[in-house]
């Protein structure tokens, strides 16, 4: 980089170059909400067949083309950003030396060496000739010591501050070429293959170019405004609300895992934030597992020990178990439950299904999911529901598909707009036996789910307030009550269904108007006897009582399924009288009679 480069350097240039990659990113993303809500949705809706089956794998496939398309824009445009910014800070140095060598009798020349005229000490006779310097950039503590050394020797009181100048000079270019060097090969690496067809390999390379360029341009979003530490629902929302378009561009496109999680902001933002962060890792754990071996398909063999023959895995199976068998699993679960939200996506639209809001997604662990049917942040009614023990991305379909039954029927229940959540926020025990005694799932999880509840007060755009209904199943009502026992439920009314304990020993302790805990236990249902008798009630680090006795005090809602996870079954009296819950309409629902149930009223 030399002086005239940096000299005529125009940020305003690579800055209106960031902002077209930035507009045609949002239509891009706007041309992929109207394929996936609009044209999809009422395909899915109305047509059936052969013919609309291909087409609507058309579209999908345009879909990923332009969600592709928004991803990598937004990453151009971020990367223009912060290339301008760190050549604008060695431009302002520059411009600075030049002007403060100018006012100081200096010249600075073309190849950035600085002139001085004559001058003397005090003291000295006569003056002393002046000369020509050249600086040099990022001196050590002993070359500085003895420059500054040989400036006070030097009979010219200008050759110091002549020296000066031309190291700010020789600093300034440096930092422009460094710049320069940086930004290069990753601007060259922002571009996609030559088809028409985006792979997992295109995604995984898309979270490889995040990362590029979220390390080159670290300095630039060090200067934006940061999202405040531990913040609040509502301190989330203000920083958000607060930062420039093109600030907010910046931080959906360098972390989108950190503003996807952040709860308080439009549902809309966390949506396009936490599909990247799918896409890519799923785009990322695909090709992992692709290079994987295959598990031997000699899984088993016989041995004879004793008098009979048992059968044992076989020694090619368990080596390649010892090496790849967890993560394998782990790999298969994860994109088994990506696989599952993808399918939510698609069914935008069937029998009146709203679109999907991705609210938090994490593959980490068991996983994170917190999927919404319709815009919470605009819904009448709002439902959010917590799944219960050997919840984990790999299943969360089948909680997804509870919260579409729940959706369906509120919605028909009331003309008002219904958004119901399922909230895989937090780590639920995975074995019934071994985990869920414990309440440390529930209390460790609780916090969560309470900043949740409040973050959908925050991010929301309606004028009126909603009416929410909090939604428990199994475990998924013992956090539940750990919210309320810890903290101010923001909730209306409370569903508990198949709860083994929640952690308070009255539905008045549950944070909602009297007569709003409403409780379903089914015939056949073990797990609130499992509490009753066991860690639900005494001894379980304490005394609670469970929802389906009548020193609880719930509303005990009629229920026509059997056992332990069909409450939400379709065309089922369990199901209904949920619906009617979320949609405002508990009076409505039908309760069971005294002589059906143990306890209640």
């Amino acid at each position: 980089m030399d002086l005239a480069t940096l000299k005529g350097f125009k940020p305003s240039e690579y800055e209106e170059a960031a902002d077209g990659y930035r507009t045609t990113g949002d239509m891009a993303s706007a041309a992929k909400d109207t394929i996936n809500n609009r044209i999809s949705a009422g395909m899915t809706n109305q047509l059936k067949g052969e013919a609309a089956t291909a087409a609507l794998r058309e579209l999908k496939s345009l879909s990923q083309n332009f969600h592709y398309a928004q991803t990598e824009c937004g990453l151009v445009s971020t990367a223009l950003t912060g290339f301008a910014f760190d050549m604008a800070a060695a431009k302002r140095k520059l411009d600075a030396a030049i002007a403060d060598a100018a006012a100081d009798n200096c010249t600075v020349g073309q190849d950035g060496s600085v002139s001085y005229p004559a001058g003397r000490k005090p003291g000295a006779e006569k003056d002393e000739p002046g000369g020509t310097v050249s600086g040099s950039a990022g001196g050590s503590p002993t070359s500085d010591a003895l420059e500054r050394q040989a400036a006070g020797i030097h009979p010219n009181p200008y050759y110091g501050r002549a020296m000066a100048y031309a190291n700010r000079v020789a600093d300034a270019l440096k930092e422009a070429t460094d710049a320069d060097a940086k930004w290069a090969p990753k601007l060259r690496a922002l571009k996609a293959d030559d088809d028409l067809t985006v792979s997992k390999a295109d995604w995984a390379d898309a979270q490889s170019d995040m990362g590029g360029v979220r390390e080159a341009g670290k300095s630039y979003l060090d200067s934006l405004p940061q999202a405040p530490k531990d913040g609040t629902p509502a301190q989330n929302a203000d920083w958000w609300k607060k930062l420039s378009p093109e600030e907010q561009a910046a931080w959906l496109a360098l972390r989108p895992d950190t503003v996807g999680a952040l709860d308080g902001l439009p549902a809309t933002v966390r949506d396009e934030a936490n599909r990247v962060v799918l896409e890519e890792k799923r785009g990322q754990l695909q090709m992992e597992l692709d290079a994987m071996p295959k598990p031997p398909a000699n899984e088993w063999t016989w041995i004879t020990a004793g008098m009979y023959p048992s059968k044992v895995h076989t020694d090619e199976w368990m080596a390649w178990h010892n090496k790849y068998g967890d993560r394998y699993e782990q790999l298969n679960k994860s994109l088994k439950g990506m696989g599952s939200i993808q399918d939510r996506f698609d069914r935008t639209g069937e029998k009146g299904l709203p679109e999907a809001y991705l609210l938090g997604f994490s593959p980490e662990g068991n996983g994170r999911a917190i999927v919404a049917n319709g815009n919470p942040d605009t819904a009448d009614h709002q439902a959010v529901y917590v799944p219960g023990t050997t919840s984990n991305l790999g299943g969360i379909g089948g909680d997804i598909n509870r919260m579409e039954n729940v959706w369906r029927v509120a919605d028909a229940a009331d003309n008002g707009s219904v958004s119901t959540i399922t909230w895989l926020g937090y780590d639920a025990p995975q074995n019934i036996v071994k985990d869920s005694p414990f309440s440390h799932y529930a209390d460790d999880g609780a916090p969560a789910y309470n900043r949740f509840l409040d973050g959908l007060d925050a991010s929301r755009t309606a004028d009126s307030d909603p009416h929410r209904t909090a939604i428990g199943h199994s475990y998924g009502t013992t956090l539940i009550g750990s919210a309320a026992r810890q903290g101010d439920l923001n909730a209306d009314d409370v569903i508990f269904a198949g709860s083994p304990g929640v952690q308070v020993s009255n539905a008045d302790q549950m944070d909602v108007p009297k007569g709003h805990v409403w409780n379903q236990e089914a015939k056949g249902d073990p797990v609130p006897d499992i509490g009753r008798y066991g860690h639900g009630g005494a001894g379980w680090e304490g005394v609670f009582v469970i929802p389906s006795d009548d020193r609880f005090d719930a509303n005990q809602l009629s229920t026509d399924t059997e056992g332990h996870s069909d409450y939400w079954k379709e065309n089922t009296e369990s199901l209904k009288n949920q619906g009617l819950v979320v949609a405002g309409k508990g009076e409505n629902a039908d309760l069971k009679q005294p002589d059906n149930y143990r306890g209640g009223r």
